[in-house]
């Protein structure tokens, strides 16, 4: 990686942002182990901000310490979280919304329409969803304390489901004083709405992160269902301990911590062998893997290029090099997963011929390729990441293509992706990421559909007609209706290329028998509803 003052600020930014925070909470007498989870997550915590970065591990962290307006219940279908009761005009205009009793923030305030307005304005200029929302809504208003009102330009049908999606950024609510941050840097204090507080005072970067039980947080009267209900805190205190995947499963197997979210695929029937230890799919969609390009930068700002590296890629191998076991892993070459509503074959012609390396080289010199380096950012303590970025790099070596690896860990990627600048200026040209199934399913969730060129998401692709569908498929008046634009969507979508998918499957977590009230959720872990009894 070339190292450049911007990138050396960026990767600062969230170190920066913790020490300098105000803290919540100081420090005091820890809990009893049987009232403490420890849990070793997909990788470290590096972004504290859940609306500035779609990383998974701070919407994890956002869950823990703020609450939504509205949120998926186990059938995906959104129900009412912080909102009390809402309306909708007669002619589908106008949204009012009224938040429910006894909603506090961590500091004792009261969560007010003015804190709930703010936050959506600011999530809505980062996300993707929501900046589609953006283009329909005439003005977003505090009408008393405890109500809001969204008036629109034009009927919108998806304004709920967008509020209670799972796909990140997740529609948080913060403090309005934290809200009002510009959208493309960092909040810097963490005062949530949510079931935990965030322990800055316990709390150690790089080596583990702190939640407690928040004392001001009112839970709704309602069983949890999927991310909807009663958010109730069983335990005390909640601890992200970062240590890599072999030895969080040493650990795991211990006693020492509580719960892996990553565990390697081929040790999982030594880990079902062992009665103090339950090993759960809680995505039942799953997650699909994602070769994201960008297409600011040759090579990948020409369109030959891009149609290339659906050539390049063999799912089967690059699921195989990951997940070993074909239990927990399928081809799929919809560009909205399979097993999701919106998946179709349309334009899927590539994908029986592939891989093709005679046809990538073919395509490579078409759009020009020169020999200027490809950088691949290579996050190595995430295993499907490691094998991913490797694997792509050989292959892309074997027909011509000069190839760079930017090695980190991946929270080095997550500040590097954000990145404009060319290569070889702090850039860069491919990374590997994933996205839960049920998001990629949905053409205006998932942030990384948007094809709105530098308003997008990172890769930043762009393609007109992409988004007239897009918004053809938010008009739609019926699932029907919605299938048949999906076609036309994923027609273009494999012309133009706007990444590639290497497949996707089932991510099972493992923790020990002793955890009882651990919920199935796609694309978030929740800790709240999870009770420690004696083993």
């Amino acid at each position: 990686m070339t190292t450049t003052r911007r990138t050396l600020l960026q990767s600062g930014a969230a170190a920066a942002a913790l020490a300098n925070a105000p803290g919540v909470l100081r420090a005091q007498t820890a809990p009893a182990a049987a009232s403490t989870v420890r849990a070793v997550m997909q990788g470290d915590l590096r972004a504290f901000d859940p609306i500035w970065t779609t990383a998974n591990i701070t919407a994890y962290h956002g869950a823990m310490i703020y609450d939504t307006l509205f949120a998926l219940d186990a059938d995906m279908k959104p129900q009412p979280q912080m909102v009390g009761k809402y309306g909708v005009s007669d002619d589908k205009l106008t949204y009012t919304f009224e938040l429910r009793d006894g909603l506090r923030f961590s500091d004792g305030s009261p969560v007010t329409a003015d804190d709930v307005v703010a936050s959506i304005w600011r999530w809505a200029a980062r996300d993707g969803g929501g900046q589609h929302m953006m283009q329909r809504v005439k003005d977003i208003s505090r009408k008393d304390d405890r109500t809001f009102e969204i008036a629109l330009k034009e009927r919108y049908g998806l304004v709920v489901d967008l509020m209670a999606k799972t796909s990140t950024p997740l529609l948080y609510i913060m403090r309005k004083k934290e809200a009002e941050t510009d959208p493309n840097q960092q909040v810097t204090a963490f005062v949530g709405s949510g079931p935990f507080t965030f322990n800055q005072e316990e709390t150690k970067q790089g080596a583990r992160y702190v939640y407690d039980r928040s004392s001001t947080y009112a839970p709704r009267p309602e069983a949890p269902s999927g991310l909807s209900g009663g958010k109730v805190a069983k335990v005390q205190r909640v601890i992200y301990e970062n240590m890599d995947q072999m030895t969080g499963l040493s650990a795991l197997q211990a006693g020492e911590i509580d719960f892996l979210e990553l565990p390697p695929i081929d040790l999982l029937d030594q880990l079902e062998g062992d009665r103090n230890i339950k090993v759960e799919v809680l995505n039942k969609t799953g997650n699909v893997g994602w070769i994201r390009l960008n297409f600011l930068h040759s090579p990948f700002n020409n369109p030959d290029a891009r149609r290339a590296m659906l050539y390049v890629v063999n799912q089967e191998e690059y699921l195989k090099a990951s997940f070993g076991n074909p239990k927990y892993y399928r081809k799929c070459p919809s560009n909205f997963a399979c097993g999701t509503p919106m998946e179709n074959d349309a334009n899927t012609g590539w994908f029986r011929e592939a891989p093709s390396p005679a046809k990538a080289r073919e395509l490579f010199q078409k759009a020009g390729y020169d020999g200027r380096p490809v950088v691949i950012l290579h996050a190595t303590n995430i295993d499907y990441m490691n094998n991913t970025a490797q694997l792509t790099a050989q292959r892309l070596r074997e027909i011509g293509i000069n190839v760079q690896l930017a090695t980190s860990d991946w929270g080095g990627v997550v500040t590097r992706r954000a990145v404009r600048t060319p290569p070889d200026q702090g850039g860069w040209n491919i990374f590997i990421t994933s996205a839960g199934g049920a998001s990629v399913g949905n053409p205006i969730a998932l942030s990384g559909h948007a094809a709105s060129g530098e308003k997008g998401w990172f890769g930043w692709p762009a393609d007109e007609t992409h988004e007239a569908l897009r918004n053809k498929w938010a008009s739609a008046g019926s699932l029907d209706e919605q299938k048949a634009v999906a076609r036309e969507l994923q027609k273009n979508a494999w012309n133009f290329v706007p990444h590639v998918w290497f497949g996707q499957w089932l991510s099972p977590v493992a923790y020990r028998s002793n955890l009882h009230g651990v919920l199935a959720i796609p694309e978030i872990i929740p800790f709240w509803n999870i009770e420690k009894v004696r083993a």
